[in-house]
C-alpha cells in the first residue's frame, strides 16, 4: 500500500509539475486563461501557472509570416477576365486580439484579401491591371491593413504574385507587342538613313567648300601672274615708247617685230591648219630682227659706258 500510494504521489507531482511549468519558445506567445476567462500573455521563457485554474488557450507566432492568397478569376472594368494570385504578409501585434477578436485568423484574412482584389482589379481596365500593379499592391495594402487592425494583426505588404489574361487576350497582347517593335525597328532604320544622308551631304557640302577655295586660289595666283605679265609688257612698252620719241628706229623695229611674231605663232599653233604659209616679207622680219639684235646690242654699250 505504501508503494502504491508512493507511485501515486510521483505520479501526481509529475503531472502537477507538467500542468504547472510552462516553456514558451522565443517568436511565440501563449494566453493564459483562468477558469476559461483570459488573464495574461505568457512571453518566450520560463513560466508558472496555477495547475488546474489556469490553462493555456492559445498560441500564437508572433514572427512575420506569409499567407498564400489562392487564384481567383476577376471581371476588370472593360469585361476582360484575368487570373490573380496574391500572397499577403502579416505580423501578430497584439496576441489577445489575435487570439480572442477573430474567428481562425488566417481564414480570414484570405477572405479578406479576395473580396478586395475583385473590387480593386473589378475598378481598372485590361492594361490598367497589367501596368499599374504597383498601384494595386498599394491600394490592398491600406484597405486590408485598416481592416485587420482591430484582430491586432499588421499587413506588412501584399504582393501580386501572377496576373494572367485568357489567352486570346495574351495573343492579341503578343501581336501588339511583336508590331510595336517592328514599328520601333523601322523608326530607327529610317533614322540611321536620315543621319546617313545628312552626314553625306555635309561631306559634299565640305567638299563643294573646299574645291572652290582652292578654285578661288588658283584663280587668285592665276591673276596675279596675269598682273606681272600685264605690269611687265606695260613697262616694256613705256621703255619702246620713249626710245620711240627720241627717234630710235629700232625702236620701232623691236616693237613691230613682236607683233609679227605672236600673230605668226597663234598662225602655226592652229589645231585646224594643216599646212603653214611663210609671207613673202619673211625676209623683211629677218632684217627686224637684225634691227632687235643691233637695239640690244646698243643698249648694252650705253650700260657698258
Amino acid at each position: 500500500m505504501e508503494l502504491i500510494f508512493f507511485s501515486i504521489l510521483v505520479f501526481l507531482v509529475i503531472v502537477f509539475g507538467l500542468m504547472a511549468f510552462k516553456t514558451v519558445r522565443q517568436g511565440q506567445e501563449w494566453t493564459v486563461e483562468r477558469f476559461g476567462r483570459y488573464t495574461k500573455i505568457l512571453t518566450p521563457g520560463f513560466h508558472m501557472i496555477i495547475p488546474f485554474v489556469d490553462s493555456i488557450g492559445f498560441k500564437m507566432s508572433v514572427r512575420e509570416r506569409v499567407v498564400d492568397i489562392p487564384n481567383q478569376e476577376v471581371i476588370t472594368k472593360d469585361n476582360a477576365m484575368v487570373s490573380v494570385d496574391a500572397v499577403v504578409f502579416v505580423q501578430v501585434m497584439d496576441t489577445a486580439r489575435a487570439a480572442y477578436e477573430v474567428d481562425n485568423l488566417d481564414f480570414s484574412v484570405i477572405n479578406l484579401c479576395l473580396t478586395n482584389i475583385r473590387t480593386v482589379v473589378g475598378s481598372m481596365d485590361l492594361d490598367e491591371v497589367l501596368s499599374r500593379r504597383d498601384e494595386i499592391n498599394a491600394m490592398l495594402l491600406g484597405v486590408i491593413d485598416k481592416a485587420t487592425n482591430p484582430w491586432g494583426l499588421k499587413v506588412i505588404r501584399i504582393e501580386i504574385r501572377d496576373l494572367t489574361p485568357p489567352p486570346d487576350i495574351t495573343n492579341a497582347m503578343a501581336k501588339q507587342m511583336k508590331a510595336e517593335r517592328e514599328k520601333r525597328a523601322e523608326i530607327l532604320i529610317a533614322e540611321g538613313r536620315r543621319q546617313s544622308a545628312i552626314l553625306h551631304a555635309e561631306g559634299e557640302k565640305q567638299s563643294a567648300v573646299l574645291d572652290a577655295e582652292g578654285r578661288k586660289e588658283a584663280a587668285f595666283r592665276d591673276a596675279e601672274a596675269r598682273e606681272r605679265l600685264a605690269e611687265a609688257e606695260a613697262k616694256a612698252t613705256t621703255v619702246v615708247s620713249e626710245a620711240i620719241a627720241k627717234g630710235d628706229v629700232q625702236a620701232i623695229n623691236y616693237f613691230v617685230a613682236q607683233k609679227y611674231v605672236a600673230a605668226f605663232e597663234k598662225l602655226a599653233m592652229s589645231d585646224q591648219q594643216k599646212t603653214v604659209i611663210i609671207p613673202a616679207e619673211f625676209s623683211a622680219l629677218a632684217a627686224t630682227l637684225g634691227g632687235i639684235t643691233a637695239l640690244v646690242e646698243a643698249t648694252t654699250n650705253k650700260k657698258g659706258s
